[in-house]
């Protein structure tokens, strides 16, 4: 092993261990210290590697940033198989796996919220609505989205909602560790949401306007 893998090993270990210690005991209750001990490595290669905390904390959520606008992320994947807005438990499914393989990712959102006033992921919520347009305009969706879409409901803001119920009901699943939090298993809670998303929740009156 040559000397630039040894450091790329050296700072994949760094990085994997401030992901576990943040997501597990937040930021300020993380030191270098405890992060160089866990991964094996001595504050100096820390400090080599990183210019101090919060540029490793940085670093983590860029990964995730990176990962959720990835075509293989499993929502992303979901949303291009045409899963929307017709088959929403499968988006439902894709966002439970998400939130899975991503789980201490999407913890350091809560840290940030928590312990920083979320001003990490501040700019990161700024520019959804840009990115989903984007995303929409990849895989020409829009205008398949308006013709299976009530009229006057805006594909976009239909997609983002649909989006922001299902990974956040999986984060408050996993990560707060509430099952069951609608007072019924998930699968039924997601199949009442998907049929509230489709139908909408009012009874629709004769002549109404």
């Amino acid at each position: 092993m040559d000397q630039e893998e040894k450091s790329e090993r050296s700072r994949a270990q760094i990085l994997e261990a401030a992901l576990d210690l943040f997501s597990r005991q937040g930021y300020r209750g993380t030191s270098i210290r405890d992060i160089s001990k866990a991964a094996g490595v001595s504050t100096g290669s820390v400090y080599h590697h990183f210019h101090d905390k919060e540029e490793l904390f940085d670093t983590l959520l860029l990964q995730y940033w990176t990962a959720i606008e990835s075509p293989d992320f499993p929502f992303n994947r979901a949303l291009a198989s045409g899963a929307f807005p017709d088959r929403l438990e499968e988006l439902a499914e894709a966002a439970e796996e998400s939130v899975q393989s991503w789980e201490r990712h999407v913890a350091l959102i809560y840290v940030d919220v928590v312990e920083m006033q979320g001003t990490h992921i501040q700019r990161f919520y700024a520019g959804m609505a840009d990115r989903f347009e984007a995303f929409l305009r990849r895989y020409r969706a829009q205008d398949d989205f308006e013709t299976r879409l009530a009229p006057g409901v805006s594909p976009l803001s239909a997609v983002m909602l649909a989006s922001r119920i299902f990974l956040q009901y999986y984060a408050v699943e996993r990560l707060f560790r509430v099952p069951d939090q609608f007072g019924k298993p998930s699968r039924e809670a997601i199949r009442d949401i998907s049929e509230i998303l489709r139908r909408g929740m009012l009874h629709e009156r004769r002549g109404a306007r």
